[in-house]
């Protein structure tokens, strides 16, 4: 036994090593790489490894950690403001694109009953490949990543529903033991409200006391036995493991203790989550798609063209650009791992046979194939301008930095001004910056950029952070959160942190944090700009300071009413009408 899981373990992880680089070399990302090496060992195909559905569910710990991941990086507060996104998105895309893959599959054939069972579970898209590549690009916490995560985090939820629904369209006998809809539901409740106690309760006071003790070993054993107990309480209601697990995660994201719950848990995600994508590309059964081929080749591009169409409609009826729109439509547009799951209940209902089942688990893996050549096409619409390096090896990082005073993390229009008059102080600075074509361009005025990403603790320690006097985020829209900002504000107790924000929206959002000092975009840009405007039209400089000062005591005013009440709270919007100032973005 043990000898048969070794030679496993050998065959698998080289074959992903060939693989993987093969493919990363080609452009074509890991996902791709690991699909098809799984598809090459499996029993379809060398039959090297056997056992893909055993070894499947273990895998799915790897999307079980991910969630916990994710949850890590929002808390209660950021999923309420996402509560439009969540329901009102998430329920529209998962109903239309069912009802869509529905009206397809009787299309060609299939009775109305199974047609129902097969169309919704095609509606789901892979958490698994979606969440990855945003967090690779940086992408998860702007906008465009968070509209993205809303719709994935409702289908993880819808997955219970949809379950009851084809258990109402059974063709079987009646299970005994099979509990009720209503009553999955009621568990899914109890379960969530379970895990919120327990994080707020046990877990939080169990990580205060490691940290206390400072053993490196016990983090690690404590935030695996997180996310394992949270997934084991959920399994055994037969509910979600990723959702326990995101609750979980969601619960420990204002924890001090949560950066170092992310660098203990990544490694474990990252080796099961490419384990799982092997194990879904052994699952492929080879033989059914050469039986059949355009069928299989066919509704994989009906499912993929069905969802990006509709998603695009949604998208831009919840008012997002087009660019952006097309962009979520590609992203979003393949089937999801949990579609073998309902295929399975499916058969087991006798909606559909299992040969049938089997072609449908290969019309979601081909469909899961295309996403690495779509993402590439969807860059170019969400990400347009992006042209940061990583493959350079000729940038230096904070590491080789040599002591200073202060660190800028940004160094675009924005951070260049605040190097410079430091450096007019003769304030020794460290700048960071991760884009390769900025370092280039400072190089050649003579200034020293050092490539990184300047967020994260473990750069800004190596650059110094510990003995810095100041830390000034200089950087561009969406790339610090207010957890970052706690985070660095704990790690560095003795730095003055400066941030830039760019809007009251951000204001409102970091209200609360111990900084040194916020300073708004254009705010007073748009000021002097005022004043001049009001100088060239006659008006007495007297009344100009007025107006000034009247303008930014109302603006102070709004501010804190909507930090208080909230952003577009009627009391913010009375002040706009009063003559206050006009709203920012929409806020």
């Amino acid at each position: 036994m043990s000898e048969t899981v070794l030679r496993d373990g050998v065959v698998m992880l080289g074959a992903a090593l060939v693989s993987v680089l093969l493919f990363r070399k080609l452009g074509l990302g890991a996902t791709l790489g690991y699909l098809v090496a799984g598809a090459a060992i499996g029993p379809q195909g060398l039959h090297l490894v056997g056992g893909a559905e055993g070894k499947l569910g273990i895998a799915e710990l790897g999307i079980t950690l991910l969630l916990f991941l994710v949850g890590l990086e929002l808390n209660l507060p950021r999923l309420w403001r996402l509560r439009r996104d969540i329901f009102g998105f998430g329920l529209a895309q998962v109903v239309a694109c069912g009802l869509a893959l529905a009206a397809v599959a009787a299309g060609i054939g299939f009775s109305g009953p199974a047609a129902i069972a097969l169309g919704l579970p095609l509606a789901l898209s892979s958490t698994a490949q979606v969440l990855p590549m945003l967090q690779s690009a940086g992408r998860l916490n702007t906008p465009f990543g968070e509209r993205a995560f809303s719709i994935l985090l409702f289908q993880d939820l819808s997955i219970v529903p949809l379950i009851t629904v084809v258990a109402a369209l059974s063709r079987a006998p009646a299970d005994p033991h099979a509990a009720p809809g209503w009553l999955l539901g009621l568990y899914t409740v109890a379960a969530v409200v379970g895990l919120v106690a327990a994080g707020r309760f046990l877990f939080t006071p169990l990580f205060r006391l490691i940290g206390g003790l400072g053993e490196r070993e016990l983090f690690v054993a404590a935030g695996l036995f997180t996310v394992l107990a949270a997934a084991a309480v959920m399994e055994a209601l037969h509910l979600s493991t990723a959702l326990g697990a995101f609750v979980a995660g969601v619960m420990l994201a204002d924890s001090p203790y949560r950066r170092e719950l992310e660098a203990d848990v990544e490694p474990f995600r990252t080796v099961l989550l490419g384990l799982f994508f092997l194990a879904v590309g052994m699952m492929l059964d080879l033989h059914a798609v050469i039986a059949r081929p355009l069928f299989v080749v066919g509704m994989a591009a009906a499912v993929v063209v069905v969802k990006a169409a509709i998603i695009f409609a949604i998208a831009l009826a919840f008012g997002l650009h087009r660019r952006a729109a097309f962009a979520l439509g590609l992203l979003l547009s393949q089937g999801g791992e949990f579609g073998f799951v309902l295929f399975n209940q499916a058969t087991a209902a006798r909606l559909v046979a299992p040969q049938t089942a089997s072609l449908l688990g290969a019309v979601v893996t081909l469909s899961m194939a295309t996403t690495p050549f779509l993402m590439r096409v969807a860059r170019r619409f969400y990400e347009p301008r992006a042209k940061a390096d990583p493959t350079r090896d000729d940038l230096d990082g904070p590491d080789k930095a040599t002591p200073a005073s202060a660190i800028v993390v940004g160094y675009g229009r924005f951070g260049q001004t605040v190097v410079q008059m430091l450096r007019g102080a003769d304030v020794e600075t460290t700048v960071i910056d991760r884009k390769a074509e900025q370092i280039d361009i400072a190089a050649r005025f003579g200034f020293k950029v050092y490539y990184g990403d300047g967020t994260r603790l473990d750069l800004l320690t190596q650059a110094g952070g510990k003995q810095v006097r100041a830390i000034v985020f200089a950087t561009g829209r969406h790339q610090l959160t207010r957890n970052d900002l706690a985070d660095t504000l704990r790690a560095f107790p003795q730095a003055a942190v400066f941030v830039r924000a760019y809007d009251r929206r951000v204001l409102v959002d970091y209200d609360g944090l111990d900084l040194a000092g916020v300073v708004r975009d254009v705010f007073e840009s748009s000021v002097l700009l005022g004043r001049r405007t009001l100088t060239t039209l006659g008006v007495p400089q007297e009344r100009i300071a007025r107006i000034e000062r009247a303008y930014r005591l109302r603006d102070k005013e709004r501010l804190k009413v909507q930090t208080e009440k909230g952003l577009l709270s009627d009391e913010a919007v009375a002040l706009v009408r009063a003559g206050g100032p006009l709203l920012e973005e929409g806020t």
